[in-house]
C-alpha cells in the first residue's frame, strides 16, 4: 500500500499550494470603485510595467519634446535643463552636471528615485497598485501550484513503477492511478482560474487597477500615441529603430570619453 502514501503526499501538496494561491489572490482583490479616475501617463506606465517603465517613459518623452537627445549609441545629452515635472528633474539629476550619461545608470537612478516611489505609494494607497510583497506572493503561489502539479505526475509515475506490482492497461496499478487524477485536476483547475482572474501574476496593477487600465485610455499631450504605447507596452513600442536600439541594448561607444561620439543624436 505504498502507493497510498504517495497519493497522500500528492494530495497534501496540491491542497496546500492551492490554498496558498487562494489566500494570495484574496489579499490583492481590493474591489473598489475607482470612480471617475483618469490615469496620467506616469500612472499608466507604473501600473503596466513598474518603476522602470516610468523612467523609460520620462526619457522618451523628453527626447520627443527635444529636451533631451538620446543617441543610438545609448547616451543621453541634456538640451533643456529645466524639467517639466519631478520625474523629469530626477532624470536630469541622474545624468549629472556634465549633461551626458549612458542610459543604464539613468534608468536605474530614476526608477529608484523618491518621485517614482511617491507615485507608487499613491497608487497603492488608492488600491490601484499592489505592494511589492503581494506581487511576490502571487507569483510564488502560482509557482507552488505548478510544482504541485508536477509532483502529482511524479508520484503517479512512482506508484506505477513500484516493485511487485502488475503493470499494463487494466492492471490494479493502472486502476490506482485514477486517484492521482483528483489532485492533478485540482492544481490544473486552480492554475486555469488564476490565469483568467489574476493574470499577469507579476503585474504591478491590482485587479481594480488592471480593470482601469483595460477600460480607460490616458490623455497624452504631445505625441500621445507614441507615449501611450510606451507607457503600456514599453520601449519596444517605439517606432524609431535607432531610439529603440538605444534602450534595448544599442551598442555603447567604445570610447565613452569621446564627446563627439557620446553626443551624436538620433
Amino acid at each position: 500500500m505504498l502507493w497510498v502514501l504517495l497519493l497522500l503526499v500528492a494530495c497534501g501538496a496540491a491542497v496546500l499550494s492551492c490554498l496558498r494561491l487562494c489566500l494570495a489572490a484574496a489579499s490583492v482583490d481590493r474591489a473598489r470603485d475607482p470612480g471617475d479616475v483618469e490615469l496620467t501617463l506616469y500612472e499608466t506606465a507604473f501600473l503596466s510595467g513598474g518603476p522602470r517603465r516610468v523612467a523609460d517613459l520620462a526619457l522618451v518623452t523628453m527626447h520627443l519634446r527635444r529636451r533631451l537627445l538620446i543617441a543610438h549609441t545609448g547616451w543621453a545629452t541634456v538640451v533643456d535643463p529645466e524639467g517639466r515635472d519631478e520625474v523629469e528633474r530626477t532624470v536630469i539629476r541622474a545624468i549629472g552636471p556634465e549633461g551626458q550619461s549612458s542610459l543604464p545608470p539613468i534608468r536605474v537612478a530614476t526608477a529608484t528615485a523618491d518621485a517614482v516611489r511617491a507615485l507608487a505609494d499613491r497608487l497603492v494607497a488608492t488600491g490601484l497598485a499592489l505592494p511589492g510583497g503581494e506581487r511576490t506572493d502571487i507569483a510564488s503561489a502560482v509557482r507552488a501550484v505548478r510544482g504541485s502539479a508536477v509532483l502529482v505526475v511524479v508520484m503517479a509515475g512512482a506508484a506505477l513503477l513500484l516493485p511487485g506490482r502488475e503493470r499494463g492497461f487494466g492492471s490494479p496499478a493502472a486502476a490506482d492511478l485514477v486517484w492521482f487524477a483528483l489532485p492533478l485536476v485540482l492544481t490544473l483547475g486552480a492554475l486555469a482560474i488564476a490565469r483568467m482572474e489574476i493574470h499577469p501574476y507579476s503585474s504591478w496593477a491590482s485587479p481594480t487597477g488592471q480593470r482601469l487600465l483595460d477600460s480607460a485610455a490616458p490623455a497624452g499631450g504631445a505625441h500621445p500615441d507614441v507615449l501611450t504605447a510606451v507607457a503600456v507596452r514599453g520601449v519596444r513600442a517605439v517606432g524609431d529603430p535607432a531610439l529603440r536600439a538605444a534602450f534595448l541594448g544599442g551598442g555603447l561607444p567604445e570610447h565613452p570619453g569621446d564627446p563627439t561620439r557620446r553626443g551624436h543624436s538620433l
